[in-house]
């Protein structure tokens, strides 16, 4: 049998099955309410998994003396028929299992017989009190049981599971039926994002909300995506950064301020981007970068050393072993060009003419109009990025490329800024804020002609934030983190769509062409 014809076998197998359960939800309808909703729980698997865990504690004559009824709901996951009694495992929003022991005289009238018909799949609601089977195993031992959803689609076949990365992402709602290991990686992004929050309020942070449709795109070099409001007939932008509104605030007298939302950025699709992404950003009045240094480091010990099974402060990720508990690397990126590139002299930073020969003679694309700051990134993007696997503040970004950032005192060529990499991917982007209102007002209108010249992501001139400016900003410095590059690194995901619940997909129709 040819790979189609096993899978217009498979289609047709379960067209087959679908219509079965159609017709059992047609026979329950005729009965009375199909879909009740008025059965409470008063515990989950996992509790009772946790209670119950020692087992020599809590064997079966303990057990009995348990005369507390337990009531939870979970989807059938497997099930072993006999004639007056049958074991079924269930499986609840705590993500855990537990057997349920169903017999036919405890429980009420025609119970057991309309159980028998019911699908693995289906949800449940189960009452009853616990036990332990004769393998040791801890149980509910049923009085009561009830269908509460009747599953239309059976769910992927046992052995082979939901294995197609496609459809995973696709229907997500299965996948976390099906492979614990993918709720355990939502679970832990939400106790990643929850220590981070704690850690900043903890520190004097407040968390605000900025606007996510912006009438100017600002706050980082990037494509947006274009909206119109109807009312109005007014183009709007999705937002890039919340950067330039958080900033803002610091004008209007709030020290620090952080913010973790979405940002939409109209580029391509990879293991490492999606249009929609989440960003931690902050703001600190009177610090400045190294000061963010600093606190990213001992933010990302915090954060890993809260995480089950990491309070070492070390992360294993695709086979390397990252080390967040040691003092970071710090590295200059001219000095990292000049260390990895043997034909660049340190005469060569500053000369466009010979960073674009390198860049070419490397293979690497480059146009006419850059200037040597876009070269030397090009340079180290292409070069060196990738080989940074422990943590690194990589350091002195030059200005062409930092057009929000305060100049170096000593080189003002050069930014006060900083990315950090770890594992070949930069998962934070910090530095000194420019507040001198004129010097910014000459970026964005070096900005403006880079657009002209064909530049997509170059920023528009933003006058209302130079006004701000114009008030006066404290000294300050501020930071975006990516949340979902780092949630891959500390769940070992390779894709950025293993940490996303819902990532980008071509409608199905577009990606069936």
């Amino acid at each position: 049998m040819t790979d189609k014809d096993n899978n217009g076998a498979l289609e047709v197998d379960e067209n087959r099955l679908i219509a079965e359960r159609r017709e059992k939800l047609r026979k329950l309808r005729e009965h009375g309410e199909a879909f009740p909703n008025d059965f409470r729980v008063t515990v989950t698997a996992a509790e009772l998994n946790e209670r119950f865990a020692d087992g020599e504690r809590w064997d079966q004559s303990a057990l009995e003396g348990i005369e507390e009824p337990f009531s939870l709901s979970g989807r059938i996951m497997s099930r072993r028929v006999m004639g007056k009694a049958s074991f079924v495992h269930i499986q609840d929003g705590s993500g855990e299992r537990i057997q349920l022991y169903l017999r036919r005289d405890d429980l009420p009238e025609g119970v057991y017989r309309d159980f028998k018909q019911w699908d693995i799949g289906d949800i449940v609601g189960v009452s009853g009190r616990v036990m332990r089977t004769r393998t040791g195993e801890l149980s509910l031992h049923a009085s009561e049981l009830c269908l509460l959803t009747k599953s239309l689609r059976p769910l992927p076949e046992k052995w082979h599971g939901l294995s197609d990365q496609e459809t995973r992402y696709r229907q997500r709602y299965v996948d976390l039926i099906v492979n614990p290991d993918v709720r355990e990686t939502f679970v832990r992004r939400s106790l990643i994002v929850r220590s981070i929050r704690r850690y900043f309020d903890s520190r004097g942070f407040l968390e605000v909300e900025t606007p996510m449709m912006h009438h100017i795109p600002g706050g980082a070099t990037a494509r947006p995506f274009v909206t119109h409001h109807n009312a109005l007939d007014l183009d709007l932008y999705l937002r890039v950064a919340p950067e330039l509104h958080l900033k803002r605030l610091l004008v209007g007298g709030l020290g620090k301020v952080y913010e973790i939302n979405r940002n939409f950025r109209n580029e391509g699709v990879s293991t490492r981007h999606n249009p929609e992404f989440t960003m931690l950003e902050y703001y600190w009045a009177n610090a400045d970068y190294n000061d963010l240094i600093a606190l990213t480091q001992d933010l990302l010990n915090t954060v890993v050393s809260e995480l089950p099974g990491m309070s070492d402060g070390r992360v294993s990720f695709q086979g390397e072993t990252i080390d967040f508990s040691s003092q970071y690397d710090r590295v200059r990126v001219a000095d990292a060009v000049i260390d990895h590139y043997e034909e660049v002299e340190p005469a060569d930073i500053k000369n466009a003419d010979r960073l674009r020969s390198v860049c070419r003679s490397h293979d690497i694309h480059v146009d006419d109009n850059w200037g040597w700051g876009r070269l030397l990134m090009e340079l180290f993007e292409a070069g060196i990025e990738q080989t940074l696997i422990q943590p690194t503040f990589v350091v002195d970004y030059p200005i062409e490329v930092s057009p929000l950032s305060r100049r170096n005192d000593e080189d003002p060529d050069f930014a006060d800024r900083f990315e950090l990499i770890v594992a070949g991917r930069e998962i934070a982007n910090g530095f000194s804020e420019l507040n001198d209102p004129e010097d910014q007002a000459e970026r964005f209108r070096d900005q403006v002609e880079a657009r002209d010249a064909g530049d997509a992501e170059a920023m528009h001139f933003d006058h209302d934030y130079i006004r701000a400016l114009e008030y006066g900003m404290p000294p300050a410095a501020g930071e975006g983190i990516g949340i979902d590059r780092l949630v891959m690194l500390l769940t070992d995901s390779p894709s950025i769509r293993d940490v996303l619940l819902f990532p980008y997909l071509r409608p199905e129709s577009d990606s069936a062409g």
